[in-house]
């Protein structure tokens, strides 16, 4: 066993079997790939990686196993799950999973083909555990699934911890303890007793809060589509395909590299930009209801939002690579089932805490779209963009920043 000092857990303890796991490339390259992309350069302190949050993850899933009182060698799989999540991840971790799609066609959770790629199946056979059920635990396809991959899932808390740690931002605290001990299984799967449910709420109210605070700060989001858009002139300059899938299996710092050595200049001016923190500035910047959502693309493709792009740098006068538009999608409805045991019944959280309503209704009031452009011409892309988007009631500068 080695005990590791985790600064969000305290002492964590990794079991021998895991060892060989912990010490294998693919979880060392996770000490290069910041945890929350491009936040740093919002909160300085943000400069944890997915290794750490790989590990207190794996701690709280021992956690949840004992809670549930799991056999070892289920309590072996979970936690050889938990520490694992996060190896399909590219660099920049979210920043680039669009291009991941795209170029690989997985996302993240899907690890199959780098456990197989990288001779760690085989060492996850050797530790005794079954790769296959660790994939489908993962991807929230095992009965277990719940527990990384679900509404109470360690995952979750661990980063909500972690992540409110690094950026000194206080909105991230969730009693994951009380959380854990509240947890039970049932023939429906993962539910929680009726006495974990103000912990339940804490946490929902801790994901809510750090969205507009962290996940979705503008000057990230504006630092995420800087970083797309040079990998996007990056492959239009010609590269492989083979090339650029290559691309998602680097750490932050070769990924950037390759693209300070991209043969598209506008890709390496872009880099530049990130690293010098001359970002564009906000044109325009509007709640869903201000806009016609019903004329923005379903899904988010890189192209599509280029395509509106390149519409507004038209109609501002200004070269295409000086717009970035960034359309995220809309908050997903929060839900979560709680056993209500004097009762005997399962009802999902909503019908017992008023709460759930106003927090789904004040995650779609957070949600803005984004247009993004270089101090010197922001004010004419605003107007291009409000006459482009139709959008209501913009103001004289053209910047609706709500």
């Amino acid at each position: 066993m080695k005990i590791i000092k985790d600064p969000v857990h305290g002492y964590v303890e990794v079991d021998e079997p895991l060892l060989p796991l912990l010490d294998a490339p693919v979880m060392q390259r996770l000490r290069s790939i910041r945890q929350l992309g491009f936040s740093y350069l919002v909160y300085p302190g943000a400069n944890h990686t997915r290794f750490e949050h790989s590990l207190g993850t794996m701690h709280l899933a021992g956690l949840m196993a004992r809670q549930l009182d799991l056999p070892a060698e289920e309590t072996l799989l979970v936690k050889t799950a938990a520490l694992l999540h996060d190896i399909g991840h590219g660099p920049y971790s979210h920043a680039i999973e669009p291009f991941m799609e795209e170029y690989t066609g997985r996302s993240h959770h899907h690890i199959r083909e780098v456990l197989v790629g990288t001779g760690t199946w085989d060492l996850i056979t050797g530790a005794g555990t079954d790769p296959e059920a660790v994939c489908a635990l993962i991807e929230g396809e095992h009965p277990l699934g719940g527990i990384i991959h679900g509404d109470l899932d360690v995952d979750r808390m661990d980063y909500l911890l972690r992540d409110a740690h690094y950026t000194g931002v206080p909105y991230g605290t969730v009693d994951a303890h009380r959380l854990i001990r509240s947890v039970m299984l049932t023939d429906e799967g993962m539910v929680l007793r009726e006495s974990g449910i103000n912990a339940a709420e804490s946490l929902l109210i801790a994901r809510t809060l750090m969205r507009p605070a962290v996940y979705f700060h503008h000057v990230g989001r504006i630092a995420e589509g800087l970083f797309g858009l040079a990998l996007y002139y990056h492959v239009r300059a010609g590269i492989d395909p083979t090339e650029a899938a290559s691309l998602v299996r680097m750490d932050d710092g070769a990924c950037i590299q390759a693209l300070r050595n991209s043969p598209a200049t506008q890709a390496q001016q872009l880099v530049i930009r990130l690293q010098q923190r001359d970002l564009f500035k906000r044109a325009l910047y509007v709640g869903k209801d201000q806009i016609n959502t019903a004329a923005l693309p379903a899904v988010r493709p890189q192209h599509e939002e280029r395509t509106i792009a390149a519409a507004i740098a038209g109609e501002a006068g200004v070269r295409e690579e000086e717009v970035l538009v960034d359309i995220p999608e809309f908050p997903h409805e929060m839900s979560m089932a709680v056993q209500v045991r004097h009762r005997h019944l399962t009802v999902q959280l909503e019908e017992i805490s008023p709460m759930m309503k106003t927090l789904n209704e004040t995650r779609r009031g957070q949600w803005r779209l984004g247009v993004y452009a270089p101090t010197a011409v922001s004010e004419q892309v605003g107007e291009a963009a409000a006459a482009t988007l139709h959008i209501r009631k913009p103001t004289a500068q053209g910047k609706l920043i709500l």
